[in-house]
């Protein structure tokens, strides 16, 4: 069989041999630089505990076994009279609305003249697995919005939930509207039916009853494990060979940084509260049927007609936007709107594109 090169008009040597010859000379040097950034890899990743998040200066009103209420320190001279509480969701750590400086979405309201607040979960020990929604919304936050009230003088304030967050946000504006001037969601888990994301295809089939039954508390390991199979080789490979490549440039190692100390950072969920997220919230899909019961009463959606502002993630692999948009239409408000955006869950509130004014306009 004929031999078929390329030939250097110069040399009369084959590209081939040229390409091969190249490789051989560059190899140690292209080695050596592989190995320096993998190194500096390993080192980068060893200081992952010394990675500071949520520092927007805050102090904390109020404290209990299983919540924190902070209060941010206001950035500009005039505030707005009406408080702003955030709900953050039971999953991960709230820090993820304060992640850094330049992707604060804290900072972004304080700029704009809100006086924030947050209530700030923390991990429910083996003696807290009976906690349910009904402790979450109906005293947690309930407690939280009248100190805001007795603290601001006001009669009523503006509801800001995140995610899951949300959901309680719509459940507690539902029971107890008479002390919500405003409601503002993010990414709202609702009409669970239309979720067609890993996570709610995972919760449909999730025996929850016996999970609970044997260990109580839902595990933090579990909820990881859970996440990080949503996009096993985005989360798995692709991300830490994005690292590798990009581990010169400072400003995108401490985004990473800090992203993944916030994946890693997953409380436990209270067994009671776990089981009724799957069973009555996904699998029977209660909320968006006006039957999800707390307590003693029923969640009627269609009571709620304060001013509701939705806001969802075209992109959001955790929650289907087709999830979260039916709630414009399950109220009974005449003030509404919503708001889509091209991105995903998390970029709705910790990138770049969040901190655009022009975006949310």
């Amino acid at each position: 069989m004929e031999e078929r090169t390329i030939l250097s008009r110069e040399t009369g040597t084959s590209e081939y041999e040229k390409v091969v010859k190249r490789s051989i000379n560059d190899g140690p040097s292209v080695q050596e630089e592989v190995l320096r950034k993998l190194n500096k890899t390993r080192e980068i990743l060893s200081e992952s505990e010394d990675i500071q998040v949520g520092t927007t200066p805050n102090e904390v009103l109020y404290e209990t076994r299983l919540f924190r209420l902070l209060h941010y320190r206001p950035i500009v001279n005039k505030t707005a009279r009406i408080p702003l509480l955030v709900v953050y969701a039971l999953i991960n750590k709230s820090y993820i609305l304060d992640l850094q400086p330049n992707k604060s979405w804290i900072r972004n309201l304080l700029s704009q003249g809100f006086d924030i607040y947050l209530l700030d979960w923390k991990s429910p020990a083996n003696a807290d697995k009976y906690t349910s929604f009904d402790d979450y919304v109906n005293y947690f936050i309930d407690d939280s919005v009248d100190i805001l009230r007795n603290r601001n003088s006001v009669d009523k304030i503006t509801l800001h939930g995140y995610c899951m967050g949300s959901s309680m946000s719509v459940m507690y504006t539902a029971l107890h509207q008479d002390k919500i001037k405003n409601l503002v969601t993010i990414a709202p888990v609702l009409d669970t039916r239309k979720d067609t994301t890993v996570i709610a295809n995972l919760a449909r089939y999730m025996d929850i009853d016996k999970l609970v039954n044997s260990i109580g508390n839902l595990p933090s390991q579990k909820l990881y494990e859970c996440y990080s199979a949503l996009k096993p080789f985005k989360q798995g490979v692709n991300k830490y060979y994005n690292l590798v490549q990009n581990i010169d440039n400072d400003s995108f190692v401490q985004n990473f940084m800090r992203i993944e100390k916030w994946l890693y950072d997953t409380p436990p969920i209270a067994g009671e509260t776990a089981r009724q997220w799957i069973k009555d919230v996904y699998q029977r899909n209660l909320l968006f049927n006006n039957e999800l019961r707390l307590g003693s009463k029923t969640v009627n959606l269609s009571k709620i007609n304060v001013p509701l502002l939705n806001i969802v993630a075209e992109e959001d692999h955790l929650v289907s936007a087709e999830c979260s948009v039916p709630l414009n239409e399950a109220v009974s408000s005449d003030d509404k709107r919503l708001m889509r955006f091209h991105t995903g869950h998390v970029g709705l509130i910790a990138s770049s594109y969040s901190q655009n004014s022009k975006n949310y306009a």
